[in-house]
């Protein structure tokens, strides 16, 4: 019975040093795929502009609203109190009254 108990905390263990290894390289990988994609350069500007939008870190809603070419953020979420008050991980949502030029070039 000790060595059935035994074997199981084994596995168990290296299960578990097999999840945190996956998890530790799960984001570096997906990192380094986006850098290939996007000729290394990521940055906040170049993010796309779908229906929903997760607002990240120094964006207001002046530079979103630019950029997705959506004058009337505020009005289509009403979860927005103040519009002063943003910050990264909001979600909001995108109406771009005109198409992005990067649709347009394709």
């Amino acid at each position: 019975m000790a060595a059935t108990a035994s074997m199981a905390d084994t596995a168990a263990w290296y299960c578990a040093i097999v999840l945190v290894v996956l998890v530790l390289l799960g984001p570096a990988r997906e990192t380094s795929l986006a850098d290939e994609q996007m000729g290394g350069m990521i940055r906040v500007a170049d993010r796309p502009c779908d229906e929903i939008y997760v607002v990240g870190e120094g964006e207001t809603l002046q530079t979103i609203s630019d950029k997705c070419s959506d004058p009337f953020i505020v009005e289509n979420n009403p979860h927005i109190h103040d519009p002063d008050d943003v910050f990264p991980g909001l979600v909001i949502k995108i109406i771009p009254s005109q198409p992005r030029k990067e649709l347009r070039e394709r």
